[in-house]
Parts: structure tokens; C-alpha cells; sequence
């Protein structure tokens, strides 16, 4: 439980700073989806080391896809 709380406190800077976030979870596919602009179009991606894919429109981080959900 530790550990999900410090994740969450290393993010809430960046999730502050956004007027509007949504998410949605696909529990078929185990992701989470977080959007900081809608509609986001997304012109490239990256994904972490940790299964985390971060999405990009013009340089600016529009949004997160967390793989694997359930299991972190």
C-alpha cells in the first residue's frame, strides 16, 4: 500500500496541473487510460520501462495508457 502512495504523490504535480483529466479502465485488456485533453490525437508515444505508455500530441504529454492494470 506504501507504494501505491508514493506513485500517486510523485503524479499529482502533473494531474494538477490539468483542469480536466478522464480515465477509463478496459478490464479485457487490463489498461488504464488517462486523457488530459479531449480530443487528443495523439502524433507519438513511448512506452516506460514499467508498462506505461505515454502519449504525445506537439510535444505535450496528452495522455497515459497503463498496461496491466490490476496487477500493480
Amino acid at each position: 500500500m506504501e507504494a501505491i502512495v508514493n506513485e500517486i504523490k510523485e503524479i499529482l504535480p502533473y494531474f494538477m496541473k490539468h483542469k480536466n483529466v478522464w480515465s477509463n479502465y478496459d478490464d479485457e485488456a487490463d489498461c488504464l487510460y488517462f486523457h488530459f485533453k479531449k480530443p487528443n490525437n495523439a502524433d507519438h508515444s513511448e512506452m516506460t520501462d514499467d508498462d506505461i505508455i505515454i502519449r504525445y500530441e506537439n510535444d505535450e504529454i496528452i495522455g497515459l495508457t497503463i498496461l496491466n492494470a490490476s496487477k500493480r
